[in-house]
């Protein structure tokens, strides 16, 4: 109904005298879908749904917040809450200024039922629900920025109904220390809960101008800024019997680095930085194999500060060189694989699997010793050599096996190797390579996984049965007729088909492998590069094939000339698009 109602507006927008009058008929008309997924960036300065419909004049929702000063970097409790509703909208705004842009950043409680947007140039600066399942109370904690006015006040946006909703519902004015107080805040708790901590509060970001002269210093990427909201930061700065290590990145749930003798998890010596709540909680932890860390119940750092600003997490910690009597912390002043991870964490500080592939460094490194600038890779070198060889396999080796069986046969047909037709001999030959790079290949990620990854879709699942094709390919070769034998045919037929669907499949493997995290390719240049291979094999194989034609067909002519018949236009061309296809 919608789209033959926009279609009949779009045949009468060719009078001239009712364009404009149906561009804003369109315009209000369009905007009926609303956001059920709560993605309402467009409503950030105005706070007003896109629904068709006027705001409703009295509140029946309030807002309320746990404290009434605050100093930058604390932290603030906000409660939204009343009769049933669907969807809402919050922000923190200069009480002074409520048309000013949302300052400050949000962290959830629950992200089932809240997400963060960012409103502006502030990341994270609003929260709004993530789908239209009614609700009645909603959590947030604000997190007050460096540069934050004397008074903050609170607004949301809350939508009962489509066409119920309340604009920008006055919440509680918070203030720092030295401001004015406001005359009353509104629907604010008596209680006012200090939330900062101030010996453990960072005033600001970490930075790398010492990496390589004092500090040993890992960043992904290479050289990147810790004060960047993509930069991943890790260092190690030796102060006496004790080392000090600042630890940052773009995370929202928890960051963690861990001391490795190899570059497998598990048997580790690890330290994580985890947000609970609208605090840090650094904790020391044993990595057990590819289990969940083991934290300790005696915490042996020292000197413990962190920060939650600009959608970095940032923590700090001292601990010495030499922890005998703490099991499982390792001595500082021996060479490590270092790990460096981040992943999200839910209410109670539990802690989910990573989701992109750790940062590891490439070789083993005494933080004690000489300062360095160091990057890592998030791709593990057994996870890029099978990569790499299934890459070589189906695209290379077998690409050019293929070519050599169909358009050199007649060209080396007398040309002999080893008492085979060269051909053949060559044929064979890429084609075993094929099959042992794709076996090589094929039993790497296991090694790697210790065993099957629930996580990587359909790509093992198809690769099991290249795999298997490709066995199957091999023995089947190994049984062939002779070439008059009755059954020679069908061998041909069944060579044929399985190999075309090996290839077709790997190519569809490697398509889906490239977008796993643990190869960590440059998204999207990886997919235009392997489009480019496939195209150019393609291309070849058509040009072959026309090639092919061509001198077939001028064959025939020079067989009439002679007054010999060869095979019509007919069958040639049908065998060509046969074999292309």
């Amino acid at each position: 109904m919608e789209r033959k109602f926009i279609s009949v507006l779009l045949a009468w927008m060719e009078l001239p005298g009712l364009a404009f009058a149906v561009w804003m008929l369109i315009c209000f008309y369009a905007p009926v879908g609303g956001y059920p997924n709560g993605k309402v960036r467009e409503a950030c300065t105005s706070m007003i749904p896109c629904h068709g419909s006027s705001p409703q004049l009295l509140p029946k929702h309030t807002i309320t917040v746990n404290g009434t000063e605050f100093k930058p970097g604390d932290s603030i409790e906000v409660h939204l809450s009343g009769p049933v509703f669907e969807g809402f909208f919050i922000q923190a705004r200069d009480a002074e200024h409520l048309e000013s842009p949302a300052l400050g950043s949000f962290m959830l409680a629950d992200r089932r039922a809240s997400q963060l947007l960012t409103c502006g140039r502030t990341k994270n600066s609003a929260v709004s629900h993530t789908s239209k399942a009614k609700k009645q109370h909603i959590k947030v904690y604000w997190i007050a920025p460096g540069d934050a006015p004397k008074r903050v006040q609170f607004l949301a946006t809350v939508v009962k109904k489509y066409r119920t909703f309340w604009v920008k519902i006055p919440g509680p004015i918070v203030s720092q220390p030295n401001a004015l107080s406001p005359a009353t805040p509104l629907h604010a708790t008596s209680e006012a809960v200090a939330t900062s901590h101030p010996v453990s509060y960072l005033s600001k970001p970490f930075n790398a101008s010492s990496c390589g002269r004092t500090k040993f210093c890992i960043r992904n990427p290479s050289n990147c800024d810790p004060e960047s909201a993509s930069c991943f930061f890790l260092s190690f700065q030796q102060e006496g019997s004790s080392v000090f290590i600042e630890m940052s990145g773009p995370s929202e749930g928890y960051l963690a680095f861990a001391l490795s003798h190899d570059q497998w998890m598990g048997d580790d010596d690890a330290y994580l930085c985890v947000g609970e709540d609208h605090h840090v909680h650094t904790v020391t932890a044993y990595l057990k194999g590819r289990s969940p860390p083991v934290l300790d119940s005696e915490n042996a750092l020292e000197d413990v500060s962190w920060r939650l600003a600009d959608g970095l997490l940032q923590c700090s910690f001292r601990r010495s060189i030499h922890l005998p009597a703490h099991k499982g912390r390792f001595n500082l002043n021996a060479s490590y694989y270092i790990f460096l991870a981040d992943g999200e964490a839910s209410e109670g500080g539990v802690i989910h699997k990573h989701q992109q592939q750790p940062l590891i460094t490439s070789g083993m490194y005494n933080v004690t010793g000489l300062p360095q600038d160091i990057g890592g890779s998030r791709s593990p070198r057994l996870i890029k050599a099978h990569g790499a060889l299934m890459f070589i396999a189906w695209i290379t080796t077998v690409s050019i096996g293929v070519i050599v069986a169909r358009f050199f046969k007649p060209v080396w047909s007398y040309s002999f190797l080893f008492g085979k037709e060269m051909w053949f001999q060559v044929h064979r030959m890429l084609m075993l390579t094929t099959v042992m790079l794709t076996g090589i290949s094929f039993v790497l990620p296991f090694i790697y996984r210790g065993g099957w990854s629930q996580q990587a879709g359909f790509h093992p699942y198809l690769g099991c049965t290249v795999m298997a094709l490709a066995i199957f390919q091999a023995l089947m070769a190994g049984f062939r007729p002779s070439r008059h034998a009755p059954r020679r045919q069908l061998f041909n037929w069944f060579h044929w088909s399985t190999g075309t669907a090996a290839r077709i499949l790997a190519v569809v493997t490697m398509f889906l492998g490239m977008n796993l995290a643990a190869l960590d390719l440059p998204d999207p240049w990886d997919t235009y590069t392997m489009i480019a291979f496939v195209t150019w094999h393609v291309g070849i194989d058509v040009l072959l094939e026309i090639h092919s034609y061509c001198l077939i067909r001028k064959g025939n002519s020079d067989l009439k000339s002679l007054g010999i018949t060869g095979p019509s236009s007919a069958q040639v061309l049908g065998d060509f698009w046969f074999c292309i296809l």
